[in-house]
């Protein structure tokens, strides 16, 4: 079963092709020492040929049986990926799922495992510890560490084998890591192919085209020349992987699953902080600054994962190769969104961009940044980071084809959409700065009303008037606090002789979305709350209100503002409205926006369509909503029952 086996005559995804000794993984005849190209070291190339041969030593097995697993090993489920995909194998298998989890005996190993699940925002309920068997143990030591009698039980009752555990170090060589990466690898081979034969699924990565210079990157093309990586945890991923392709000689049926960068959860926020993607997002973010790249192959933790699940799961997907990869972004896109989500940068070269990073991080020390500063300052590990940002882009047409027939969500780009709540958990946590109003403004424009207010409880008959700056630092602030930031100043004589200036200021817009409404004919559209600071000191807060109501003046809904005004900590003292006139509101909020200079023309004139778009559809919305109701309230059939209906 060199390609792999399949239980369908006609699988939705196409074989992976077979592997000989005259493959691309084997390009020239045995060597002992490097070429004059090569990268590695003449003795990690020895080391790497006798690890690869310990697959011959691997027993024959024959084909799994081709259903859905009941019982599974899974190792590294105390990691960032492997942690989301015990999950998703939880929530979409009826599997029992057995951990492998290093630690000293079974308690310490629960709570091993439990603390590391919190850590990723994960739940360590009664129902997930029901359907997990935490076995303590370890990838790196003989059949993992487990007494005799526990392996060849596992060899005979389980039905899949799932290795995740891996020692992620961009740092160390090639013989540092072996132990977990490549020898840990070929012992989960050796318990898949004991025992009732059953499939080996294995967490590789794109590091095995790490190569400067590589073509291309699909699921099916040639690996790199091992000798021309440089990195230790790349040639221990290339190692394994093509171990466990020697392996399928012998009848495993090996899935090899290639991530890329593994970037945040979508929903939770939840990130590896010690991955290097997220310790280099956070560098954009904090610095403003992008190194020149042709592609970032990277793919939230949820879509991984879900895939990565779904593989295990789908006898049909035993035995391929599949790059998880995801949607690349190029330069452009990053840049795109950042300036997007009001955060402008410069790019730069490679080594300029290094460069003036570990300037920055040796001035101003970061802890949780303290790993990129180390990668940053390893020739080994920029040797490296070259060939990932100057590698073509990955692409994955069998994962693809694997998803459309599985009905998953398809892969799409890690936008800044999808990079929000992670970008706002590495803002938490120190780790990148988000737009903050006191920064250039993304757009602005102002914003003028006039109108009358007068003490609480009399007549409105004191002229007041408004003249405010409405702006958003970013396009991630409409999306996530649905917020436009004011400043400005109030001129009312009953409040102060003098204009009262705006200390800060908010604007919701719609504030009530997703709140049941209460039954009425009138909805909130707009709600101000100003804090303002008079030429006395005295401190006062503006409240005010523009309603939608089912009436025909739509047009000036839109631009009456309801306010209270009181001092700080007392309530209000004054009431009135406050009209925007009808001949400025078109020349100020629409004529009159104006955008960060930075930006080039083209993104400024889509920074104000995409603007009134939002905002001109969240005003249709709100102004419809009243008119809605009272039409159902006008077409309620039901029939009203009578005094001795309402009795019986």
């Amino acid at each position: 079963a060199v390609g792999g086996t399949s239980s369908s005559p006609n699988p939705p995804f196409p074989p992976n092709p077979p592997y000989s000794p005259n493959s691309p993984f084997f390009p020239n005849p045995p060597y002992s020492s490097a070429s004059p190209y090569s990268s590695a070291r003449p003795e990690d190339l020895d080391q790497i040929l006798a690890d690869l041969s310990l697959a011959d030593r691997l027993p024959w097995t024959g084909s799994p049986e081709p259903l859905p697993p009941r019982r599974i090993l899974l190792t590294g489920a105390t990691g960032f990926l492997g942690g989301h995909l015990l999950l998703d194998l939880l929530r979409h298998s009826d599997a029992q799922v057995y951990c492998l989890v290093r630690a000293a005996d079974e308690g310490a190993a629960s709570a091993r495992l439990g603390a590391a699940l919190k850590t990723h925002r994960l739940p360590w309920s009664s129902e997930v510890r029901r359907r997990v068997t935490v076995l303590p143990g370890d990838i790196r030591r003989p059949r993992l560490g487990l007494s005799e009698d526990l392996w060849n039980t596992l060899a005979h009752e389980l039905d899949s084998v799932v290795g995740v555990a891996a020692a992620v170090d961009f740092l160390r060589g090639y013989r540092s890591l072996r132990q977990s990466n490549v020898l840990g690898a070929l012992t989960l081979a050796e318990l898949a192919a004991a025992g009732r034969p059953k499939p080996l699924h294995h967490i590789s990565s794109i590091a095995v085209f790490n190569e400067v210079g590589i073509a291309s990157m699909g699921e099916d093309d040639p690996l790199a020349r091992v000798d021309r990586l440089v990195a230790g945890y790349d040639q221990t991923k290339w190692a394994a992987e093509v171990a466990l392709r020697r392996a399928r000689d012998h009848g495993l049926v090996v899935t090899a699953l290639r991530p890329g960068g593994i970037g945040g959860h979508t929903r939770t926020g939840a990130y590896n902080p010690q991955d290097l993607s997220s310790g280099l997002i956070s560098a954009f973010g904090r610095f403003r600054t992008v190194p020149a790249f042709r592609y970032l192959n990277s793919a939230p933790v949820d879509w991984v994962s879900r895939v990565a699940a779904s593989v295990v799961c789908e006898p049909d997907a035993w035995g391929h190769d599949y790059n998880l990869t995801g949607v690349p972004n190029t330069l452009d896109d990053v840049v795109r969104d950042m300036a997007f989500g009001g955060m402008h940068v410069r790019v730069q070269d490679w080594d300029e961009w290094r460069a003036e990073a570990l300037t920055r991080l040796e001035a101003d020390p970061i802890p949780e940044l303290g790993f990129l500063s180390r990668v940053l300052s390893s020739p080994t590990a920029l040797r490296l980071c070259e060939a990932t940002l100057k590698g073509p882009a990955a692409t994955g047409e069998r994962t693809a084809a694997l998803v459309e027939a599985l009905g998953l969500r398809p892969a799409a780009r890690y936008d800044s959409r999808a990079q929000l709540r992670t970008f706002e958990r590495l803002a938490q946590d120190g780790l990148a700065r988000l737009p903050h109003k006191d920064d250039q403004p993304y757009l602005w424009f102002p914003e003028t009303a006039e109108g009358s207010v007068g003490p609480v409880g009399t007549a409105a008959d004191i002229p007041c008037s408004m003249a405010l700056t409405l702006s958003i630092a970013s396009m991630y602030q409409l999306v996530g606090e649905r917020r436009v930031d004011a400043g400005g100043e109030l001129v009312c004589p009953a409040v102060h002789p003098e204009p009262l200036v705006v200390a800060s200021g908010d604007v919701w817009v719609r504030p009530e979305e997703g709140i049941p409404g209460r039954h009425g004919q009138a909805h909130r559209l707009l709600r101000y709350r100003l804090l303002l600071r008079d030429a006395d000191g005295g401190r006062w807060w503006l409240e005010g209100h523009k309603h939608a109501r089912a009436r025909r003046d739509v047009w000036r809904q839109t631009r009456a503002l309801r306010v209270e005004i009181g001092r700080e900590g007392e309530p209000a003292s004054f009431a009135g409205e406050l009209v925007v006139p009808a001949d400025s509101y078109v020349r100020d909020q629409i004529d009159g926006i104006r955008v960060d200079p930075r930006l080039t023309a083209r993104e400024q004139r889509a920074a104000k369509l995409t603007w009134l778009a939002w905002f001109g559809l969240e005003m249709g919305r709100g102004l419809l909503g009243p008119f809605a109701r009272a039409a159902a309230d006008l077409l309620d059939l039901r029939r009203t029952p009578t005094l001795s209906e309402r009795h019986r």
